[in-house]
């Protein structure tokens, strides 16, 4: 038997072939889609629901969220306690969260308790009556929280980029206030989900160890008829970014120990032509923990604990930011050494060994990423949230395969704009 030489690293193989499971697709009674992702032994599922209304769609502050937020707090045939009660009873975890353009609800469940974890929750999206008591309770944990976030460099810092970039008059550069949880009434709520919740502006994912008797559940309470009062399928009002013109934006934070620093730019959103390629050329930047920025700024200058470099999607729009905290007395030299890197990505061939490298963490991050039921459906739901086509993570894994030095120093020098990157610093003034 020939014995293991441990000294010797084993040889670095880049994956030859890349496939993800599609998901089998029906069309339910009403017209509903449901996606279906059978993979897994063990006796558990997940149900996804994705609602067309986000952020953009709503007309105040805080709608779209706290709309998610209290479907488990009261029903017509629920109270709160019983829906907590009862998912508890049967194993369940139930997940609401909500982003620019849906909301999702998500229900993880044992296969035999899933008929009935399935009616409770049909009975939250469905039956939702948004109670008093229950809806002032939720503004209070949410007002607590705000002036919890609101004392972070990184909140402060987060926020104030999107203002700068989109604008106080477009949603995404409008953020909620102290005063607009005042603003919140049952009401308001209900006209949302009247206006968004039914079965003609959502679709359904479920993933897992899926059996007929779970698509026959679906079926029952989600696909035999139209539900909810809506009839039309949501469309996102069309607002146009309108940037600042100030380079550096300070907020102070007199008590901080460390300051946040958010460098951002508009960038090459999903569709484009070149972004896959571009996704390799930042993620060598900054984007795992070898990348251009962590040696330079961390491992070599130690400014930092970290840094990192990443694009941000919204519906037409992609956001380009490098994000780091540090010492107050280092945020001059972290944004010089910031730019610095970006030059020479722009003026220098990236060398074939590094490029490799990267090539690989990615293919390695994207097979670990897709490897069971509900990272299947993740994906396939991220899919749909950004209006791609199917073939995405296909045509994705061949551009990180075919993407070369040359390509990079072109990419570089067309996208790298420091010009149009706006700098914010929340912090401590020096």
């Amino acid at each position: 038997m020939m014995e293991l030489d441990r000294t010797i690293a084993p040889e670095i193989q880049q994956i030859s072939h890349f496939s993800i499971m599609q998901p089998e697709r029906l069309i339910l009674t009403n017209g509903m889609p449901l996606n279906i992702l059978r993979a897994g032994s063990e006796e558990v599922v997940r149900f996804d629901l994705l609602v067309k209304g986000g952020q953009l769609h709503q007309t105040q502050p805080l709608q779209a969220v706290l709309t998610n937020r209290m479907l488990r707090e009261g029903t017509r045939s629920f109270t709160s306690t019983e829906i907590a009660e009862r998912l508890d009873y049967y194993g369940a975890w139930l997940d609401l969260s909500s982003s620019v353009s849906h909301g999702y609800i998500s229900l993880y469940s044992l296969n035999k308790y899933f008929p009935q974890t399935l009616r409770i929750l049909a009975s939250m999206v469905q039956e939702a009556v948004f109670p008093e008591k229950e809806l002032n309770t939720v503004l209070e944990a949410n007002k607590h929280q705000f002036l919890v976030n609101n004392e972070r460099v990184d909140v402060l810092a987060r926020k104030q980029l999107n203002r700068s970039l989109f604008g106080p008059g477009h949603p995404l550069g409008r953020y909620a206030v102290f005063e607009d949880y005042d603003k919140i009434t049952s009401e308001v709520l209900r006209q949302f989900h009247e206006t968004h919740y039914h079965s003609g502006n959502c679709s359904a994912y479920i993933s897992g160890n899926v059996t007929p008797e779970i698509i026959r559940a679906i079926e029952e309470n989600f696909g035999n008829g139209h539900w909810g009062k809506g009839t039309v399928i949501s469309q996102a009002p069309c607002y146009s970014p309108e940037p600042e013109s100030q380079k550096r934006v300070f907020i102070e934070k007199g008590n901080a120990m460390q300051s946040s620093i958010k460098i951002g730019g508009f960038t090459l959103g999903k569709r484009h032509p070149d972004a896959l390629k571009y996704k390799v050329l930042v993620t060598l930047f900054g984007g795992y923990f070898g990348s251009r920025l962590m040696s330079n700024i961390r491992e070599e200058k130690g400014y930092t604990y970290g840094i990192g470099a990443g694009i941000v999607s919204y519906p037409g729009n992609g956001i380009l930011i490098i994000s780091t905290e540090a010492g107050n007395e280092y945020i001059e030299p972290v944004i010089t050494e910031v730019y610095h890197e970006m030059d020479r990505l722009c003026e220098e061939k990236v060398s074939q060994q590094e490029l490799t490298m990267v090539k690989n963490y990615i293919l390695g991050d994207m097979c670990r990423s897709y490897e069971s039921a509900f990272s299947l459906a993740d994906a396939w739901i991220y899919i749909e949230s950004e209006g791609l086509d199917n073939d995405f993570y296909t045509r994705s894994v061949n551009a990180v395969k075919a993407v070369t030095p040359d390509e990079l120093l072109e990419l570089a020098q067309k996208y790298f704009c420091k010009e149009n990157l706006i700098e914010v610093v929340a912090g401590k003034k020096v």
